[in-house]
């Protein structure tokens, strides 16, 4: 029963925007996270704050990288991979060469 208290929750009336209360309905929204707009029975929007809306995006631009990145993975031929050292050999670069990355955590 508890999927169906959220919903309850989450829902708010689009007529409830006609009567003024907008103002009090984008709190909720920063309180307790997105909402669902309801017209004539049907979902019509759906209310995110800011951060939330820019984490959902982040997360489906990864998701792409990480999809694209599966495919190309997927057809890449052992005979097409090099080692460190003919990497380092055909960039002409040393083996004390470090190539500067940011952003990226190596585990």
């Amino acid at each position: 029963m508890k999927s169906i208290r959220s919903i309850i929750e989450n829902t708010v009336s689009i007529s409830m925007f006609n009567k003024g209360l907008a103002g009090k309905i984008f709190e909720e929204v920063k309180i307790t996270g997105a909402k669902v707009v309801m017209k004539n029975n049907s979902a019509e929007c759906v209310l995110l704050a800011p951060s939330e809306y820019l984490d959902l995006i982040d997360r489906l631009n990864t998701m792409r990288a990480v999809s694209v990145a599966c495919e190309r993975l997927a057809s890449v031929k052992p005979s097409q991979l090099l080692t460190k050292e003919e990497f380092f050999s055909k960039a002409s670069l040393n083996n004390d060469y470090e190539i500067p990355v940011s952003g990226v955590d190596f585990e």
